[in-house]
């Protein structure tokens, strides 16, 4: 009885502890994030108003607005959705639903986007200059910069629609069958609506690595921080603009500070319309299927 009662008393202190340690992991992230929303708020908020976001820059960046690299980063993200996510939820639903035994091409597809996803992003810069600036003529410009970064983000997307797919449970898929419902209509009234909540995770973390990438749009889209007027033309990213003004430009840390503040909003906007949309689209679904 006193041993059982040791091992008790041992399991609560067990229990006790580690959420003592998840309390304080989850503080400590808490804690770090509010410091860096600290610090972009004292130094950018003061610079972050309507002329900050409708005017060119001035002086390296020192004065005026992001009015032209806030427009091609939009483009630049807008290319890489664009593309990327078709690929990734055509190559997700392969992998999921007419791979789902084992053996065949998966193994190596999955083991190829594995490796591609540990790639470092200067690399898939380089691989960009080197097949879309070059190779297939079109400089640096901005269409070249978003198929960049639709290459580096389809092999998270892909693993994460494919992971999304496979958690939708069998019962589902079963039910659908045993109605006669073919398996494309299946797919598109059952199992999409089921696994849209973790697609739409998908999608916000590719948005997140996509605005946040520097080093693969210094070798694709370039560094003008004018207007563009096609996708053909060279334009400046946020993050690329960041960069540059915070290690480039003297006295450009409190415009830097702004742009990164900027930056943060427009992750969470198109985060939260991403979420809101395909909430919306999830509801239509169900409402028509019954």
């Amino acid at each position: 009885m006193a041993e059982r009662l040791r091992r008790v008393r041992t399991d609560q202190l067990l229990d006790r502890a580690l959420a003592a340690a998840a309390w304080l992991a989850a503080g400590l992230t808490v804690a770090a994030v509010g410091w860096i929303l600290s610090d972009l708020l004292h130094q950018g908020l003061p610079h972050l108003n309507w002329s900050f976001l409708t005017q060119e820059p001035s002086d390296s960046g020192r004065a005026g607005g992001i009015a032209p690299v806030l427009v091609s980063t939009l483009l630049i993200l807008a290319i890489c959705l664009v593309v990327s996510v078709p690929l990734a939820l055509a190559s997700g639903l392969f992998l999921a639903e007419f791979q789902r035994r084992r053996g065949g091409v998966a193994p190596l597809v999955r083991c190829s986007l594995d490796t591609l996803a540990g790639v470092p992003s200067i690399v898939f810069g380089l691989f960009g200059n080197a097949l879309f600036c070059r190779t297939l003529g079109l400089g640096y410009s901005l269409l070249a910069g978003g198929l960049t970064l639709a290459c580096m983000v389809l092999p998270l997307l892909i693993r994460t629609m494919e992971s999304t797919f496979r958690a939708v449970p069998d019962a589902h898929r079963q039910a659908a069958a045993a109605l006669g419902l073919p398996r494309w209509l299946t797919i598109g009234a059952v199992i999409l609506p089921v696994a849209l909540p973790g697609l739409v995770v998908g999608l916000v973390l590719a948005i997140g690595r996509a605005l946040a990438e520097t080093a693969a749009l210094l070798f694709t889209s370039g560094y003008v921080d004018r207007l563009p007027s096609s996708l053909l033309d060279s334009g400046r990213a946020l993050s690329v603009h960041i960069y540059d003004l915070a290690m480039n430009v003297s006295g450009g840390a409190p415009l830097a500070a702004a742009s990164a503040l900027l930056l943060l909003i427009l992750v969470l906007l198109l985060s939260g319309g991403a979420t809101a949309v395909a909430e919306h689209w999830r509801r239509q679904v169900l409402e028509m299927g019954s």
